[in-house]
């Protein structure tokens, strides 16, 4: 994907499928909040902003996420026009695109960590974030899907093992390529889940769950429990079994192993 001439300006990429408008930025703090304030303004669905750095990224609950340049970091602009609990749905989507597009690339196989991570061979290559604000009819005004994919660099943060596309194996990786592989994989994956619903979506990602029948630790606001990862439901939530019978997990962080 040839860089655009005017940098952060919306235009089409060649290198993207025609249904996507790229907002190309040499740094910002977040590329989530700058799709979220693009679509405070009215950008349309397809908007995807890039960053070759952050300097204020961040992942679930507001953790940092390491941006060095190198890596891959976007957030793309939706209106899905769904309540709140089907929007989420499309973090599923999103973690079959990037495990697709990792797949591509690299010799080990990626897994999917529920609610938004992809690994291979353990270790944390990707993750996702969403974010949207509601519409007076009680859907969805707009969804924003972050995603950033450690491409040349990641973090050393112990007990939390990371890799790259780069250590894993891939053969000079450029993070231009890497977004047009997400960019295609995510469209067919969202035009299925808009088409089909979240049925295939479902399977899809059950059939690269990390972890699935295996034990887990839930840590939630305010207790933790242990258990075994037996399924996922139809609206994507975790389904646990414990010795006290199966639970349904909507938020937390789960721990496997």
């Amino acid at each position: 994907m040839s860089d655009t001439a005017e940098t952060g300006v919306m235009v089409r990429s060649p290198d993207l499928p025609p249904w996507y408008r790229l907002v190309q930025l040499e740094v910002c703090g977040s590329t989530n909040d700058e799709a979220k304030a693009l679509a405070q303004a009215g950008a349309p669905e397809g908007t995807l902003v890039r960053a070759r750095r952050q300097e204020a990224g961040r992942g679930r609950r507001g953790r940092g996420w390491s941006s060095p340049e190198g890596n891959l970091y976007t957030s793309l602009v939706l209106r899905p026009g769904v309540p709140p609990v089907v929007a989420a749905q499309v973090s599923f989507v999103a973690a079959l695109a990037v495990g697709q597009t990792v797949s591509d690339l690299v010799p080990g196989l990626a897994r999917l960590k529920w609610p938004n991570d992809v690994l291979v061979d353990g270790a944390k290559i990707a993750g996702i974030l969403l974010e949207s604000e509601p519409a007076a009819d009680g859907r969805v005004d707009w969804l924003v899907v972050g995603v950033g994919i450690n491409v040349l660099h990641h973090p050393d943060a112990p007990g939390y093992p990371s890799c790259s596309l780069l250590s894993r194996g891939a053969v000079s990786p450029d993070p231009a390529d890497v977004l047009a592989r997400y960019a295609g994989h995510f469209q067919s994956w969202y035009n299925r889940w808009r088409a089909q619903g979240f049925a295939p979506v479902r399977a899809a990602w059950l059939n690269a769950a990390h972890g699935l029948g295996g034990p887990l630790t839930v840590r939630l606001a305010g207790e933790s429990f242990a258990g075994r990862f037996v399924d996922l439901d139809d609206d994507g939530g975790l389904i646990v079994e414990t010795t006290e019978g199966r639970r349904r997990v909507t938020a937390g962080d789960v721990f496997f192993g």
